[in-house]
C-alpha cells in the first residue's frame, strides 16, 4: 500500500510548519522559561556550596568535554547517576545542571553532571560521542572517585534523554562502547526518532540531513537487550513529546525492564525536580533502581 500524501502545507503527520515547530518547542506549554532557567542556576549553586564537589574534571580533549562529581556513601560502593541536562542540544551547561543532585545524595548515591558540546559549533554525533566518552571515563576512574563501577546509571533530560539513549546503542564508531557497563537508564522527557527535529525550527542549530536524523534516531536503532530503564515525562507537555515517549517505551518492552512515569502535576521543565525525591512516582521509581528505596531525604 502506498503512503498517503500530506494535505498542502503539511510538512510532518499533518502538521504545518508552524505547529511542527511549536510541538519541538516545550517551552510553548510553560509561562516562563526563562523563570526555570533562572531556578536551574539558583539550585546548582547552592548545591555546589552546600555538597563536596570535585569540578570541573576532565573526561576528554574537548573545551566542553568537563564533569562536576558529588560524591555519595558509602564510599566504594555508592551508586551513581550520571546526569545528561537539556537544553535542545544548544544551551545550558554544568553550571546550571546540578539542581537534581541533593535529593540523590541524601539517599547515598553518588551524582555527575556532564558538559558537552553544543550545535551549531559541535554536531550531534560528536554530542554522542562525548557521553560516551563520559560514561566510559567515569567507569574507568570509579574506584578514584568513590563509586560502584556496577550501580553506574545514566540519566538524561530532553535533548540530555536523546544523548543517554544513544549511548546504550552498540555502536563502536561513535566512541567508547559502553553498553553492557550501564546498570539502569533514566530518559525524562526525550526525543527519539529526530525525523520531525529535522523538519522544525531545532534543525537549523542541528543542521541534521535525513541520514544523519536517521544515524541518531534511538528508538529505531534498540539492541535485543538494555538495562533496566525509567521512563519518565510530564503530564504538561506537547504532543508530539507524549508521542515520542509513548513510542519509546513501546519499543523499549520487549527489551528491557521499564518503569513509565507520566507526572501529572510536572512539565517538560521541572520533571527533573523530583529525580531522587522519595513520594514522588519519579524519585521512587529512580531510587529503586538504584537500590535505595526506602531511604529518605
Amino acid at each position: 500500500m502506498g503512503v498517503a500524501p500530506q494535505a498542502a502545507g503539511a510538512v510532518y503527520r499533518g502538521m504545518d510548519q508552524a505547529t511542527l515547530d511549536r510541538q519541538y518547542s516545550p517551552s510553548s506549554r510553560v509561562a516562563s522559561l526563562d523563570a526555570y532557567l533562572r531556578a536551574y542556576e539558583r539550585l546548582s549553586e547552592a548545591a555546589r556550596r552546600d555538597h563536596p564537589v570535585r569540578t570541573s574534571l576532565a573526561y576528554g580533549s574537548h573545551p566542553a568535554e568537563r564533569l562536576d562529581y558529588f560524591p555519595g556513601q558509602p564510599a566504594g560502593r555508592a551508586p551513581l547517576l550520571v546526569f545528561v541536562h537539556g537544553g535542545n542540544w544548544q544551551a545550558l551547561g554544568r553550571a546550571e545542571s546540578a539542581f537534581p543532585a541533593p535529593p540523590l545524595l541524601a539517599a547515598g548515591a553518588a551524582v555527575a553532571v556532564i558538559e558537552y558540546g553544543l550545535a551549531p559549533d559541535v554536531g550531534l554525533d560528536a554530542m554522542a560521542g562525548m557521553v560516551r566518552r563520559a560514561v566510559d571515563w567515569l567507569l574507568r576512574h570509579a574506584d578514584g572517585l568513590g563509586f560502584a563501577p556496577d550501580r553506574l546509571h545514566l540519566c538524561g533530560t530532553s535533548a540530555g534523554a536523546h544523548l543517554a539513549a544513544m549511548a546504550l546503542l552498540p555502536d563502536p564508531s561513535a566512541g567508547p562502547d559502553v553498553t553492557g557497563r550501564i546498570a539502569g537508564a533514566v530518559l525524562l522527557s526525550g526525543m527519539y526518532d529526530l525525523e520531525p527535529v529535522r523538519l522544525s525550527y531545532v534543525n537549523d542549530a542541528l543542521r541534521l540531513d535525513e541520514a544523519a536524523a536517521l544515524r541518531n534516531s534511538p528508538v529505531l536503532r534498540l539492541p535485543e537487550r538494555l538495562p533496566p530503564t525509567v521512563v519518565a515525562r510530564g503530564g504538561n507537555e506537547t504532543e508530539e513529546y507524549v508521542r515520542q515517549h509513548d513510542r519509546m517505551v513501546a519499543a523499549l518492552r520487549p527489551r528491557a525492564t521499564v518503569t513509565e512515569v507520566v507526572a501529572g502535576r510536572r512539565d517538560h521543565f521541572d520533571l527533573p525536580y523530583d529525580l531522587g525525591v522519595p513520594g514522588t512516582g519519579l524519585g521512587d521509581a529512580v531510587l529503586a533502581q538504584l537500590g535505595l528505596e526506602g531511604t529518605t531525604a
